[in-house]
């Protein structure tokens, strides 16, 4: 088990190098705007801060978690198949759960950290 922790870590420290190293910047982007983008919407509707209220309120969670999929599905499917292009590229294998850790953390954490924030600093600047 320590020899998959071990692999698992290096493989993904050693995709900061190497092919397609503009992916690391290209998909937290794409995130980073759809977070911007849903973040000034709901500004708009007057909703609270998207993260805050997932780890909050439980009747909203699974309507919030499901408008955030909807929003990043293409990006995340994106970064899964440029991650799996890598992968077949560098150690001529696939690693479906590096993919899929790899795809979480360029396409999903952007999102998750940005659209709540927009949405308070839209709110704020409007009540001012």
């Amino acid at each position: 088990m320590d020899e998959i922790l071990t692999r698992i870590w290096e493989n993904l420290i050693g995709r900061v190098e190497g092919p397609l190293t503009l992916r690391l910047l290209m998909q937290p982007a794409m995130s980073l705007f759809f977070g911007i983008r849903d973040g000034l919407k709901d500004a708009r509707a007057g909703r609270p801060a998207y993260l805050w209220t997932i780890f909050t309120e439980p009747a909203e969670r699974g309507y919030l978690l499901h408008e955030g999929w909807k929003a990043m599905v293409k990006v995340f499917i994106m970064a899964l198949a440029i991650d799996g292009i890598y992968q077949f590229m560098v150690f001529r294998w696939l690693y479906p759960g590096e993919a899929l850790t790899t795809a979480f953390v360029l396409a999903f954490v952007p999102y998750l950290l940005i659209r709540g924030p927009v949405n308070r600093i839209v709110r704020m600047k409007g009540k001012s």
